[in-house]
């Protein structure tokens, strides 16, 4: 799996835990879910990405490397 889809992935599962969370523990928690879609909307202009990162340092390729056989 890339650090990409890694984060895609990731972020999927956020939003459908905070909606789950929404519906059964306290309203609040969609808060996580607009938090996850700011964070996905600034990735896309300003290519930061926490959790890309981490994924990065946890030993994932990116899909670049990956292509060049790294």
């Amino acid at each position: 799996m890339s650090v990409e889809r890694a984060t895609m992935a990731f972020a999927g599962f956020m939003v459908m835990l905070s909606l789950l969370l929404t519906a059964t523990v306290h309203h609040n928690f969609f808060w996580l879910t607009l938090f996850v879609g700011a964070n996905l909307f600034q990735s896309a202009f300003t290519r930061f990405c926490p959790a890309s990162m981490l994924f990065h340092k946890l030993g994932l390729k990116t899909e670049a490397e990956i292509a060049q056989g790294k």
